[in-house]
């Protein structure tokens, strides 16, 4: 009996550790999104939403987003995507990429608390969201291209 209550332990510490040290959590993983650009890489650390419930969330009810920072959906199947607004209190650049991995639209300054449909208006692998007004400061167009990991 004690001997199970040691590896309980052990192995409670362990997740503990994990998690404080950002290893297990919500969004799948940290990862370094490049977006190349005229005016050269445009880099931030996303977390991926790849599961319904992570990108049904997307970055609701946060109140900040770091220039850097942002959250990348990635679709099991190309499809035409959408979007809206609901329960997000900062504005968003929705940046909808191809399977090609380059950028088709990009919806600038998306309205928090909007319920409007924000459409790709054709068909994408993915969505990127960074913080409202990044795109026009980084000289992000459609056209650039993206490089993660995860967009083959």
């Amino acid at each position: 009996m004690r001997f199970l209550l040691t590896l309980k332990s052990i192995a409670l510490a362990i997740a503990l550790t994990a998690c404080a040290q950002g290893g297990e959590r919500s969004g799948g993983t940290d990862d370094r999104l490049v977006i190349q650009t005229s005016q050269g890489e445009a880099a931030f650390t996303v977390e991926i939403a790849d599961e319904p419930d992570e990108m049904t969330r997307g970055l609701m009810f946060r109140r900040e987003l770091a220039d850097d920072a942002g959250m990348l959906f990635v679709y099991v199947q190309p499809r035409t995507a959408s979007m809206w607004m609901k329960n997000t209190y900062i504005p968003l650049d929705i940046i909808y990429i191809r399977e090609d991995r380059t950028i088709a639209r990009i919806a600038e300054m998306a309205e928090p608390h909007s319920l409007d449909p924000i459409p790709s208006g054709e068909v994408v692998a993915a969505a990127l969201e960074i913080r409202g007004g990044r795109a026009a400061e980084l000289g992000i167009k459609p056209g650039d291209s993206v490089s993660h990991p995860l967009l083959k």
